[in-house]
């Protein structure tokens, strides 16, 4: 049995930060566990500009002075986004990667997507100079059940996008369906996915069994227990195309606990406590250095990280609250603790 795991300093491909107060409280706790990280784009307002990406980016030094962290910022789309401001973001050093909200999915998307076909040409754009595209993978209409949205705009939007722009690298993001993980698998290379800690563990019964449970609510949503076990063999799988985005996505109790919930889940203060549990439960602690800390910075064409951080298996108590947040796992306990 494994007890001591040292693996290369990981990188967390998909977390929000959000901005002040709530930016200085949580941003130390990803710089804590991950070189870099790219930071989700959905404030109010959105980023948008190359100016407001490089603003963001000095916000979040700031919060993380003294810390080896570097953020990755990314450009929110919209209906009317500049192609050649987006390119220019991207040549400079801003913009990592774009990211594509439906209108209205989730937290932070009212200015989001309403057709992709409005966005054909800045997605081309991206396409040719090798800008990833984010995908939020959710149809929105209002006849199609939430548990079912995720595999619906897989059928509807992203297998034409795949088609139509095969030179576009995509991440497909937070994948919570059997169906999301056999489209990831057998598409092209430039198709991957990120995966958080939260659908390895739950499946839809922790939102609604014993009462409502809004600190298991997130977007997407759980799913059914198939799905989780599908998701679960992707993560620990080995195949570089899935790698760990946490989603982290602090909301202070108040906002969750209301007649309308946010959605969202606080993870990142023991996320990779929470990951590293999944492998070493299926007996792969061999493969998650792979998708901690290699397969996200290959599909991004970055260099791996120098350093290493050193996991044990001992006992994590994790707190009810985190000042004003509620973390996942509150009040459990992990089997492996960050040395």
């Amino acid at each position: 049995m494994t007890d001591r795991l040292t693996i290369r300093r990981p990188d967390d491909w998909h977390v929000h930060l959000r901005d002040g107060a709530m930016l200085d409280h949580v941003a130390p706790y990803t710089a804590r566990q991950f070189a870099r990280a790219i930071i989700m784009p959905n404030l109010s307002p959105p980023v948008t500009t190359a100016k407001e990406g490089a603003a963001y980016r000095d916000r979040i030094r700031a919060a993380t002075r003294d810390m080896d962290f570097t953020p990755l910022i990314v450009a929110y789309l919209t209906d009317h986004s500049d192609a050649d401001e987006l390119a220019r973001g991207h040549a400079e050093g801003v913009f990592t990667a774009a990211k594509l909200y439906p209108a209205h999915a989730t937290t932070g998307s009212a200015h989001g997507v309403t057709d992709i076909a409005a966005i054909m040409p800045v997605l081309e754009r991206m396409a040719d100079i090798g800008m990833p595209l984010l995908i939020h993978g959710e149809v929105t209409d209002a006849d199609v059940d939430i548990f079912d949205r995720e595999a619906v705009f897989i059928e509807r939007t992203l297998a034409g996008l795949v088609r139509d722009l095969p030179e576009l690298r995509i991440v497909f993001e937070h994948i919570t369906t059997a169906e999301a993980v056999d489209f990831v698998r057998d598409a092209s290379a430039n198709v991957a996915a990120t995966i958080t800690p939260q659908h390895l563990h739950i499946n839809r019964n922790a939102m609604l069994v014993g009462g409502i449970r809004p600190h298991a609510y997130c977007l997407p949503v759980a799913k059914r227990e198939q799905h989780r076990l599908a998701v679960r063999a992707a993560a620990v799988s080995g195949s570089p195309k899935y790698f760990l985005g946490t989603d982290s996505a602090p909301h202070a109790v108040h906002t969750k606990e209301t007649a309308c919930g946010c959605a969202g889940i606080f993870n990142a203060p023991f996320a990779l406590e929470s990951y590293v549990s999944v492998f070493d439960e299926e007996g792969a602690l061999d493969r998650f250095e792979g998708f901690a800390s290699e397969h996200g910075p290959r599909f991004y064409g970055l260099p791996l990280n120098g350093g290493t951080v050193t996991l044990e298996r001992g006992k994590t108590v994790v707190p009810d609250r985190i000042g004003e947040v509620v973390p996942f796992h509150a009040g459990e306990t992990l089997g492996w603790r960050l040395v």
